[in-house]
């Protein structure tokens, strides 16, 4: 799949704006860390186990609304919300009208994961099934897409968190992998059904293509001239009466080595 590129001189880069969409996108994941946070310094009052995934318990869907506002330590949270400040402000900054269409989806989509795949019994919260599928929308954002923005962005991600390719297979007890794996399909599809939410950046233009604009085509002086316009340094002679002249070269009396 490929999205039709903009033309070269389809509008100027604006630093500045790139640098507002950056802050802004930073500054909101910011927001939701503190939200995290916030959440995590109440949390010991409140029945986590009603709030958290109850797989296959037809009576436990109020978990997938409120299990990834919930972190079982302050390590658990502070992973998550590392991976937060990074992969959202790369989505936000370079997709933000994708990511704000995404983010129930990959929401939802964790939470299904646990529900649908956990162990009857057991509790799933956390939002490394958010962060996962962050970060698998911008990988595949970047293989659909191609422009410099896309490829920058999801090689960093993949940079930081190229390792969530593998926690969405059971790897250690006690991580929920189902909610890994239903954030990253949930991502896998955003990415696949949003990728034309955001308008591809203009290619900048540089000074050196004005100036090669200005002369003209200086890269036609390289170039080679058809065959018509060669001269031609000999001809052959139509009548056939001069033919050509083999020179025999007589080989040189060989000296016998020297003992």
């Amino acid at each position: 799949m490929d999205i039709p590129h903009p033309p070269a001189d389809g509008g100027e880069v604006s630093p500045g704006r790139d640098r507002r969409r950056v802050l802004r996108a930073f500054n909101l994941s910011l927001a939701f860390v503190l939200l995290l946070v916030m959440v995590f310094s109440v949390q010991s009052g409140l029945d986590l186990g009603a709030l958290a995934v109850a797989p296959r318990d037809p009576g436990g869907w109020l978990g997938l609304l409120t299990a990834p506002l919930l972190h079982g330590s302050p390590e658990h949270l502070a992973a998550n919300a590392g991976a937060i400040l990074i992969l959202g402000t790369l989505a936000g900054a370079v997709y933000p009208r994708a990511t704000a269409w995404a983010l129930p989806l990959l929401w939802l989509g964790s939470g299904l994961g646990a529900w649908l795949l956990g162990e009857p019994g057991s509790r799933h919260l956390g939002a490394s099934g958010v962060t996962h599928g962050l970060m698998f929308m911008l990988f595949v954002l970047g293989l659909l897409r191609r422009d410099r923005a896309s490829i920058a962005a999801g090689m960093i991600g993949f940079l930081f968190y190229g390792g969530m390719l593998l926690t969405v297979l059971p790897h250690e007890p006690g991580v929920s992998w189902q909610s890994h794996l239903g954030g990253a399909v949930a991502g896998a599809l955003a990415g696949l059904l949003l990728r034309r939410r955001d308008p591809i950046p203009p290619r900048p233009r540089y000074s050196w293509e004005d100036e090669e604009e200005q002369a003209g085509e200086p890269d036609a002086e390289l170039e080679p001239p058809s065959p018509q316009a060669v001269p031609v340094l000999w001809r052959r002679d139509p009548s056939g009466q001069v033919r050509g002249v083999v020179l025999r070269f007589t080989p040189r009396p060989r000296q016998p080595p020297e003992s």
